[in-house]
């Protein structure tokens, strides 16, 4: 990498760290990371990141080309493909050229005919329900070097620190759902039956074991019977 890539690649990563760091939805801010991937790639390529969840529903993510939806949707059918391999299994899944590549032959045969040569995907992260790969797919053989690949690393870190906050976000909220509910329905329970909290807390406990359903789902019930 000569001194002027230098420069460009810490100018990118300068921008897209105050990109970042601004207040901004987590959509807003994965399309700055696939945006930022295209910009660092000499060749021609696009970019998007794949989230998998419970290994069969797909869902594409701030692409930057219709080209990314068509491709996850081969592999979802496929059940094969870099993506796929990357979400689900490796850190990092690379093909430098897809018309010589035999470890996904339909995949490979659909995006060679979309006119797709190369790519790379790097994991994000894996939790029990959900996974994630960020990838780019380039229009050219031998698109990403080893330096294409660190500054593509980096750009990964980001965008699987958004989803992770993202996700951390969504279980604190359903949390404070779930406890704002069951205060509802102790509070119904309390007052229909004249006991205290603690019995109350006890009797969404009992028929929560006794029908092996869910506490907040016994509470919600319990909330729209009154």
């Amino acid at each position: 990498m000569n001194t002027s890539d230098t420069e460009n690649l810490s100018q990118t990563m300068a921008t897209l760290a105050r990109t970042l760091s601004a207040p901004r939805t987590v959509d807003e801010r994965l399309r700055a990371v696939t945006a930022s991937a295209v910009d660092l790639i000499p060749s021609k390529s696009c970019a998007g990141i794949l989230l998998v969840s419970k290994g069969t529903k797909f869902e594409t993510v701030a692409p930057t080309s219709p080209l990314l939806r068509k491709l996850d949707s081969v592999q979802e059918e496929l059940g094969q493909g870099p993506c796929v391999v990357a979400a689900i299994k490796n850190l990092v899944v690379r093909s430098d050229d897809l018309r010589s590549d035999t470890r996904w032959p339909q995949f490979t045969a659909a995006a060679v005919d979309a006119g797709i040569l190369s790519s790379i995907s790097f994991q994000l992260y894996t939790a029990r329900e959900k996974m994630g790969a960020l990838n780019l797919f380039a229009f050219e053989p031998n698109a990403f070097g080893p330096e294409q690949e660190a500054m593509v690393e980096v750009l990964a870190a980001h965008a699987a620190l958004a989803l992770t906050a993202a996700r951390t976000e969504e279980q604190l909220r359903s949390a404070i759902s779930s406890r704002d509910i069951i205060g509802q329905a102790k509070g119904m329970l309390m007052e229909r039956f004249a006991i205290d909290a603690i019995q109350a807390f006890e009797l969404l406990t009992k028929l929560s074991q006794e029908t092996n359903t869910r506490l907040n789902v016994v509470a919600q019930q319990v909330i729209e019977r009154r």
